[in-house]
């Protein structure tokens, strides 16, 4: 009976939980693919590059606010609990996504115009980066004994189909309206529909318990009164985390934002085409995870990263080579092969830095260590890649930066050592009567 429960809230955690994370990242989805006519909308030049690059570094900007977001909301969810930081995120996001839809252009209120784009883009990012930790703690901390690899791979899984229904969105969009009336006004429509989004998803956040872990440290009395000092305690963990990340944080951006840019503006695919490459990509990417997440669990986070972070380095300095006088048919391969290796790669991240860190400050600690080198290596890789494109003149010169990201996140695989990760068995030290009175407890504290 207790396991039937505990199962059940497990479940309803998980839905709560992956609901807004969709949000999120459909916005960065939405974004990503709409980023040309933003671009022509409030960054205002007769450069069509130059309007592009800007409105890539608004993106880029928004990923830089998140570290400030991270050490805002991660202490705070380490002091009073991962469900109400969810929900004050939930609303920030949905918040700021549904704003982007109602901001009028440069030529309706010229330089005002991309001034607000900059400060909700900055909402944007300051929320999202609160999110991280804190929905990572939570669904890492209601996982069973052995299954965070498989439980937290889902927040990947969320965060892609979110990208992707972005990408849907837009691209179905500009398909069936066509660029000019794209242009003029229908690439507000896919924001708007994040209103409603977020009004659901608030709606199952607000009904959710916090995680057992949590409670039961709430109810000794073990949270930690400052976990952005105390945070600092593990160093080790803290920087092993940010380097970790670095490969998975680029390769994320390059399949899933970069990549549809660079195929239709560089190599010339046309949008049908772009749109198909992407999307099979982004699938097949969701589709490994689960596979890489259970096969962690049983034999071990680092053997299976390591292996992988080497092959995906390799597969994107393949990716950028091959581009030169390519073909949708010549392109799919190396980005097929590019795409499940960031699937397999991300599959167990996200357990690797819940597992680094301890209960009492891993929400802070996740968002200190995480948000950074999503900022750095993430958000700024379209800009960085658009860049390098447009000073050297090569179509590759991407590969610089991508392969960097990978070599950095090798030697921090290489490093980690078994003894670092000190939250493996946490969970299963709780029995199931222990998770039912944490839950019992919780719904007392929450009254």
């Amino acid at each position: 009976m207790h396991n039937d429960s505990l199962a059940c809230h497990r479940r309803r955690a998980f839905i709560g939980a992956t609901s807004g994370h969709l949000i999120e990242w459909y916005d960065y989805g939405v974004y990503g693919f709409l980023a040309v006519y933003i671009g022509h909308a409030f960054f205002v030049s007769d450069d069509p590059t130059t309007s592009l690059l800007s409105s890539f570094a608004a993106f880029a900007l928004s990923f830089f606010i998140r570290p400030l977001g991270g050490l805002f909301f991660g202490p705070l969810a380490d002091k009073i609990g991962r469900r109400r930081t969810l929900v004050t995120v939930l609303i920030m996001m949905s918040g700021s996504t549904f704003l982007m839809g109602l901001l009028p252009s440069y030529a309706s209120i010229g330089i005002a115009a991309p001034i607000l784009l900059v400060l909700i883009r900055c909402m944007q990012g300051f929320s999202a980066g609160g999110e991280i930790g804190t929905i990572t703690s939570y669904i890492s901390e209601y996982a069973g004994p052995g299954r965070r690899g498989f439980s937290t791979c889902w927040l990947m899984v969320t965060a892609v189909l979110g990208l992707v229904l972005g990408g849907v969105v837009a691209n179905g969009l500009t398909w069936i309206l066509g660029a000019e009336h794209m242009q003029n006004w229908a690439w507000r429509l896919p924001f708007l529909v994040a209103g409603p989004m977020g009004l659901v998803s608030m709606y199952i956040r607000l009904k959710l318990e916090d995680s057992p872990e949590f409670i039961a440290i709430q109810s000794r009395g073990e949270t930690s009164k400052a976990p952005l000092r105390e945070v600092w305690l593990w160093k080790r963990a803290v920087t092993l985390v940010f380097f970790i990340i670095s490969l998975h944080s680029s390769i994320f951006y390059l399949v899933l934002t970069f990549s549809s840019t660079y195929m239709s503006r560089i190599l010339k695919f046309d949008a049908v085409t772009t749109l198909l490459l992407v999307f099979i990509a982004s699938i097949s990417a969701a589709f490994v995870m689960p596979f890489g997440g259970m096969f962690t669990d049983r034999y071990g986070r680092k053997p299976f990263l390591l292996i992988v972070g080497c092959a995906a380095t390799v597969a994107m300095y393949w990716l950028f080579n091959a581009a030169e006088g390519a073909t949708p048919g010549s392109f799919f391969l190396p980005l097929m092969v590019v795409a499940i290796l960031f699937g397999l790669y991300a599959s167990s991240t996200y357990a690797t830095m819940s597992e680094l860190l301890p209960t009492r400050i891993r929400s802070t600690g996740i968002a200190v260590a995480y948000n950074i080198p999503v900022a750095l290596f993430g958000g700024s890789a379209p800009f960085i890649s658009t860049w390098l494109i447009q000073k050297t003149g090569d179509i590759s010169s991407p590969w610089y930066f991508y392969v960097s990201t990978g070599v950095v996140s090798i030697v921090a695989l290489l490093i980690l050592r078994k003894e670092d990760f000190v939250a493996v068995s946490s969970f299963s030290q709780m029995t199931a009567s222990d998770s039912e009175r944490a839950v019992s407890i919780g719904r007392q504290i929450q009254r």
